[in-house]
């Protein structure tokens, strides 16, 4: 009996800071990415997707914490309008006190983002 996850390659984490966004990549391929905005002293966590085919992989928990990991060693607060990211942060306490709840002026600042 072989385990295939031991071969497999670590998926690699990194802020495309061009594109707003934390993209997670599987050997080179772009697996997911979560976007965000700064506001002020926030980081806003808006969108979360994972491609179909990296679904089920748990990379989404990776792309996420290591997001939030690289937010507050930045020194900014969470906000997290993304279901994703915000399930994410229900489960695992150890953002609990770097994280600013949703409101209507985050939401706004989204809506009227640069795209």
């Amino acid at each position: 009996m072989t385990d295939d996850t031991k071969d497999a390659p670590a998926p690699d984490v990194r802020d495309a800071t061009e594109h707003h966004r934390f993209e997670i990549r599987v050997d080179d391929e772009l697996a997911g990415f979560t976007e965000y905005l700064d506001h002020e002293n926030q980081r806003i966590f808006f969108h979360t997707e994972i491609g179909e085919q990296f679904a089920g992989r748990g990379l989404a928990s990776t792309l996420i914490r290591s997001a939030l990991t690289e937010t507050v060693g930045g020194g900014k607060r969470i906000v997290p309008i993304c279901p994703f990211v915000a399930r994410y942060l229900e489960k695992h306490d150890d953002f609990a006190n770097d994280v600013d709840p949703v409101t209507p002026d985050a939401i706004e600042a989204v809506r009227h983002r640069e795209r």
